[in-house]
């Protein structure tokens, strides 16, 4: 071989070594995978149906009341246990908490709540509907924001907390208003769980949830950016469902899975893992889901994740699931 011909093999392997590497960059996976966004908000489903009427006393069309630059506005940090208005501090005991934040007028007096949750209760939005008439999962799964006038204070103070953090003029109160509308127009899903490889502070997270307590996280750092000097006098925690897995498995969305016929046992796989969580069981049926949801997640060490209209199957470990409530410090 002649120094011209070892030339240009050296230089081919070299340039295939480039572009394997290029590839093993492409094609490597993001952790945590990003939530996605959309241009608009979908219409919901008419066969999707709340038990409680999402945002009764707020503004059919999400607006939000506009304030005089000169006014200062009070923010006020808020959470209580979950479903409060009906089982009181019940699931406050196991520090299932929700989440959102409070505004008052000093021109005005009026008092103003905002909250992000689901539109559908959070048992729609964690688990789906197997509906006879449809192969695919039928997911009830969006969440938005909820903005209406006044702050129920024995609601929020009894079992939970009420504390003012911090103040902000009208006009930076109008530029948040403007940031929730286009938030909620953009984040339409609500995502139960925060899946992490181990408990360990520096664990992979795989996907980050999309609840309430988020909605407050980034409505805080947006105000910090606007100028607001957020403090609280005792420590912000907040409630994180999480479940424990190896690296996941892309899986595909709906119509790669449930449009082709040589997936239909990961179909009916997928299926079947859904149907043990269905709604309206009876107790019966309930305790016995419950058994086959332990072997399923525990001793099979298997789970279907549905994020962004995707597929993902999850290769559980230790612990499984755990709810904790860890402090996220104010921006």
């Amino acid at each position: 071989m002649t120094q011209t011909e070892l030339t240009l093999c050296l230089n081919l392997l070299l340039f295939l070594h480039v572009v394997a590497q290029f590839r093993n960059n492409v094609q490597r996976q993001q952790w945590p995978v990003p939530y996605r966004r959309f241009d608009h908000r979908p219409a919901t489903d008419s066969y999707c149906d709340a038990l409680y009427p999402f945002c009764p006393t707020g503004d059919r069309d999400g607006r939000i009341p506009y304030m005089r630059d000169t006014d200062v506005i009070s923010i006020y940090r808020l959470q209580t246990p979950v479903w409060e208005f009906k089982y009181g501090d019940l699931l406050g005991k196991f520090r299932i908490m929700h989440d959102a934040i409070g505004f008052s007028s000093s021109e005005t007096g009026a008092n103003y709540t905002v909250e992000w949750y689901e539109l559908f209760q959070l048992g729609n939005c964690t688990f789906p509907h197997l509906r006879p008439e449809e192969y695919a999962p039928f997911w009830c799964n969006q969440g938005a924001a909820c903005f209406f006038e006044g702050i129920d204070d024995f609601h929020w103070s009894q079992n939970g907390t009420l504390e003012k953090i911090g103040e902000i003029t009208g006009s930076q109160f109008n530029d948040m208003a403007q940031w929730v509308q286009d938030d909620n127009e953009t984040g339409i899903y609500y995502e139960t769980w925060t899946v992490r490889s181990d408990p360990s502070p520096n664990s992979t997270v795989w996907f980050e949830s999309y609840d309430c307590s988020q909605f407050v996280h980034r409505t805080y750092r947006k105000l910090t950016e606007l100028g607001a000097k957020l403090s609280s006098r005792s420590q912000t925690n907040y409630t994180k469902i999480y479940l424990y897995s190896g690296e996941p498995t892309y899986l595909g969305n709906e119509s790669a899975i449930f449009g082709q016929p040589a997936l239909k046992n990961l179909a009916l796989d997928i299926r079947e893992f859904y149907h043990t969580f269905r709604p309206h069981q009876s107790f019966i049926d309930f305790a016995l889901s419950m058994l086959e949801a332990y072997k399923k997640v525990v001793l099979d060490k298997s789970f279907y994740l549905y994020y962004n209209f995707e597929y993902w199957h999850l290769p559980m470990k230790p612990p499984y699931v755990q709810i904790t409530y860890e402090e996220v410090p104010l921006p």
